[in-house]
């Protein structure tokens, strides 16, 4: 009887322990079955807040980023905008509400996949980079630098300004383009293929090198002192601005303004020499029409040092911040409402994960 317990319990035993095992084992492919599903949902959900982000931020200043971009190209002996209020004035006066907004179309086509991918590419960078930085310092609990945020925000750049750059040149040429200009786009995909027939693939890629050496400090630095401005208001708690570790909504679009102000401010001749460097090749351009309608034969630029060479020999220095005040009316808002509209979009999507975390 003894040693039929004893078998009988040893059965009774492996078949508990049969059973744990494969409940475990169900348990495990279970979660195996539904990670790959969860993080894939919550991917997608981190490039929807990105994209509504950019779409949202870019369309609350489209004017202002029309005229930046007409004030950077325009014929230095055809002056036709000589400020932001004037200009505006103009532009309405001329072209009515259309005008205030033509491009934008094209610019939030281009904008929010940039966006969400910048977004994106953002948060893995910085997870990466805190990875490697925890195994290399060997302290499991150590945290992004300045530095080290302005490395991933370099990278998330960088990688959102080569997937989209094509739309990013064409909706400068359908900015510029007005009623007299002989040559009208007709939309995006009439540009892309029109410059693609007529001007060579590498027409669409003409102003990279300076977007991407510009990409680097100025969506770099918004990152970094986005983050940092952030994570010093929470720790410090000055004027009673963080409450439970959490800032208010106007806090983080001042902390937003303030990352768009000094990002911009760095990168700005960069952008003005990578748009002067998309219009070579479009002899039709509004820019280079003189006031009386006729042609003007316009600059040809080798390369980004010539182009800035020929600038600041025929314009001056100055010349290399020409539309920087609507662009800074307009970062600062765009900016800010762009990183918040991200944070709360995430929040309502149910993604736990924020940038700062």
């Amino acid at each position: 009887m003894a040693s039929e317990d004893a078998m009988s319990k040893t059965t009774g035993e492996s078949a508990v322990s049969t059973i744990v095992n494969l409940a475990e084992e169900a348990k495990l492919a279970s979660e195996g079955v539904k990670a790959p599903s969860h993080a894939l949902l919550s991917i997608c959900k981190s490039l929807i807040a990105g994209g509504v982000a950019g779409g949202v931020s870019r369309s609350a200043v489209a004017p202002l980023e029309r005229l930046k971009i007409l004030l950077q190209v325009q014929n230095p002996h055809s002056i036709k905008y000589n400020g932001t209020i004037q200009g505006l004035k103009y532009i309405w006066r001329t072209e009515g509400i259309r005008g205030m907004f033509k491009g934008n179309g094209t610019n939030c086509a281009r904008i929010v996949p940039n966006s969400a991918v910048k977004f994106f590419s953002y948060e893995q960078a910085s997870n990466g980079i805190l990875w490697l930085h925890r195994r290399q310092s060997g302290n499991e609990e150590a945290q992004l630098t300045p530095l080290l945020r302005l490395g991933a925000g370099a990278c998330a750049g960088i990688i959102a300004m080569s997937a989209t750059y094509p739309m990013d040149m064409v909706r400068g040429r359908l900015t510029v383009q007005t009623e007299n200009s002989p040559r009208q786009y007709r939309g995006i995909f009439h540009a892309l293929s029109t410059v693609f027939r007529e001007e060579g693939p590498r027409a669409l890629y003409r102003g990279w090198l300076p977007s991407v050496i510009g990409v680097i400090p100025y969506v770099g630095l918004n990152f970094a002192v986005y983050e940092s401005l952030k994570d010093w208001l929470i720790q410090t708690k000055p004027f009673g601005l963080a409450e439970n570790s959490e800032l208010s909504v106007t806090t983080r679009l001042a902390c937003g303004a303030a990352a768009g102000t000094v990002g911009q401010t760095v990168a700005y001749p960069l952008d003005v020499i990578r748009r002067r460097m998309q219009m070579v090749g479009w002899k039709d351009a509004s820019s280079v029409l003189t006031a009386d309608g006729k042609s003007k034969a316009p600059l040809e630029y080798t390369g980004m040092v010539d182009a800035f060479r020929k600038t600041v020999r025929h314009e001056g220095f100055g010349a290399l911040y020409k539309g920087l005040v609507p662009n800074s009316v307009k970062v600062v808002p765009s900016i800010a409402i762009a990183f918040v509209t991200y944070e709360v979009v995430k929040d309502v999507l149910g993604v736990e994960m924020r940038i700062s975390d």
